[in-house]
């Protein structure tokens, strides 16, 4: 496990942390994979992140959303671009689906 001063799960939200503490080399390999696919390929820095953030509002997964979205905000993206990953949803999910991850994208850039 980490140093607990350098320990990356202590900025996870509560269960993913303890689910990390829990289970350290489950954590790592899952860590190692989104590292490996992120590196897969020739996609940009901002376009991955804005990808992983349209596919968690596909999914209606509020907490991937959330994430994506305060990691897209530290990466120096702009809130607007944000959102118009979930306006961009609304062909495609529907209305009500679209709205849900707008609403979570607010959650954090309206903090």
């Amino acid at each position: 496990m980490a140093d607990p001063v350098d320990d990356p799960t202590d900025e996870l939200p509560s269960a993913a942390g303890n689910f990390a503490n829990a289970y350290p080399d489950v954590w790592d390999a899952y860590s190692e994979l989104g590292e490996t696919a992120s590196e897969a390929g020739p996609i940009d820095g901002e376009t991955k992140r804005l990808l992983k953030l349209a596919l968690a509002i596909g999914s209606q997964s509020e907490g991937a959303v959330h994430s994506h979205t305060r990691r897209g905000l530290e990466e120096g993206i702009d809130p607007e671009t944000l959102k118009h990953a979930g306006v961009l949803a609304i062909p495609t999910i529907g209305f009500p689906k679209a709205m849900a991850g707008i609403t979570w994208i607010e959650d954090i850039t309206e903090q």
